[in-house]
């Protein structure tokens, strides 16, 4: 066959330029299909020719990202897809770059770039790519480091190989295996490479839906309108283990989070460790406030106060089953301004009670004594009443999920719902019930639940409401006071 001055072979660079942005025509092509070995009797299965057609539709649009997100129950033929994805996209445009990740190392090694190499060995243009254990990249020289694509384990303390992936005017391919745990700072830093005009841009997440919250949950949910969403059924998939699916549907139930993560591609109604469900939080924001139904209830306020960072100071205020928000400060240092804001609101609500977190509250209660107010401190780490929990932070936050899961009503506030449903929860080394700390959180790529603290705070102690009015206070008795007209 006839080569360039370069060394390559012109007519195999003109057969893959020819799908370039047609990925299904490519498998079809690329690989000895129907040829007696392993691809004898193996074909792409549907949902396999789907998404690759959908990113072939996607080129339409020029200038916008394509952005593929599935889900998917196991034994469906991911690892393969991927494989593909990576062939075509790396082998039929010149100097394209991308990344690929996983959910762990060995992941990354043993599931994801072991497939790739056995689809690369089968690849009739083998020979003019190279792949290693960690990359695979254009072997015509001058071209090593602008035509490839890198297996990078994710970290939190390492994300510049996510941040700086740019390549203006030509392409670029993202690819999140295992996505659900790949933590949200990943996903934010990534969002700088798809800012590049006039670049081919392609971001594919895969994996089993394992979280009710994260980026990749959210790509079905709130960020659905930028993302193309599917979910995989194994059940449907010809190829899957059918006798297994059998054994779990028997020993699960088919509506098991077990399941409908393993099996059914759907998303769980509680993350294995999550401590609060998404369901039970979007029952508790259907329910509809009624005055009647709150109105005999003491107010309480919650305050979780913040310094320094990311983090805000949230207060809120609880009266019986009726929540509402009622301030956040962004990073507040100074205590007596903020008591004075405190002071007023509990005023206005007549609240039975304020507990802050004395965390960094203790500024902040200081300066209410010297209003003459009777707030109270309330600290994470001290004893609980019941013995089941592990502090009284996770009292709280337990006495809360109860309240929402039979009669809370909460406001349909996005930073609200991702605070509930965050925190993990296990069975510490003692038996207690312990909730993960915040920066537990942190390091998986989550916030501060400052809304959802300063909630749970309102769950600290009982309170009943004094006998002569809101706030225990004689000039602010009023039988027809509605703090929420």
């Amino acid at each position: 066959m006839a080569k360039n001055d370069k060394g390559i072979d012109i007519e195999v660079v003109k057969f893959l330029a020819q799908f370039a942005y047609d990925p299904y025509k490519f498998v079809l092509a690329a690989f000895p299909w129907g040829e007696p070995g392993p691809l004898e009797h193996m074909k792409p299965q549907p949902w396999q020719r789907d998404i690759l057609n959908e990113i072939r539709d996607g080129f339409k649009t020029p200038d916008q990202a394509i952005r593929e997100a599935v889900a998917s129950g196991h034994g469906v033929g991911k690892s393969c897809l991927v494989s593909w994805i990576i062939m075509w996209a790396m082998t039929t445009h010149e100097d394209t770059r991308g990344v690929i990740t996983a959910n762990t190392d060995g992941q990354l090694k043993s599931k994801t770039w072991a497939e790739l190499s056995t689809w690369y060995h089968r690849f009739v243009a083998k020979n003019m790519f190279v792949l290693t254990a960690t990359s695979m990249f254009a072997n015509q020289p001058g071209h090593e480091k602008t035509w490839r694509i890198d297996a990078i384990p994710w970290s939190e303390r390492n994300t510049e190989a996510f941040a700086g992936l740019h390549n203006h005017g030509k392409r670029i391919l993202i690819i999140f295996d295992e996505a659900s745990a790949i933590i949200d700072k990943i996903w934010e830093v990534t969002e700088g490479a798809m800012s590049d005009s006039d670049t081919e841009k392609i971001w594919i997440a895969f994996g089993n839906p394992t979280r009710t919250n994260g980026r990749f949950y959210e790509c079905f949910h709130k960020f659905r309108k930028y993302w193309k969403t599917r979910q995989i059924d194994s059940r449907d998939v010809e190829i899957s283990d059918k006798n297994q699916i059998a054994q779990w549907l028997e020993a699960w139930g088919e509506e098991s989070d077990f399941f409908k993560v393993r099996v059914r591609g759907v998303f769980p109604s509680a993350s294995e460790s999550q401590f609060i469900s998404r369901a039970i939080v979007d029952e508790a924001i259907k329910r509809t406030p009624v005055p009647e139904t709150y109105k005999q209830f003491p107010v309480i306020i919650g305050v979780d106060p913040a310094w320094t960072g990311a983090d805000s100071l949230e207060m809120c205020m609880r009266q019986g089953p009726y929540y509402k928000h009622l301030l956040t400060i962004e990073k507040n240092d100074n205590d007596v301004h903020t008591a004075g804001l405190l002071a007023q609101l509990e005023d206005k609500y007549h609240a039975a009670a304020v507990f802050i977190d004395s965390g960094y509250g203790q500024g902040i209660y200081s300066a209410g004594q010297v209003m003459g107010r009777n707030w109270q401190l309330i600290s994470f780490a001290g004893k609980p009443v019941n013995k089941m929990y592990a502090n009284k932070r996770a009292e709280m936050w337990g006495e809360m999920k109860e309240w929402l899961k039979h009669e809370g009503m909460i406001s349909d506030d996005q930073e609200l719902t991702d605070d509930l449903t965050g925190p993990e929860a296990f069975i510490n080394t003692r038996g207690k019930l312990q909730l993960e700390s915040k920066d537990d959180m942190k390091r998986r790529g989550l916030p501060s639940p400052n809304k959802g603290d300063a909630l749970a705070l309102t769950f600290a102690y009982p309170v009943t409401m004094p006998a002569y009015g809101y706030g225990g206070r004689q000039d602010m008795c009023n039988t027809d006071y509605d703090p929420f007209a």
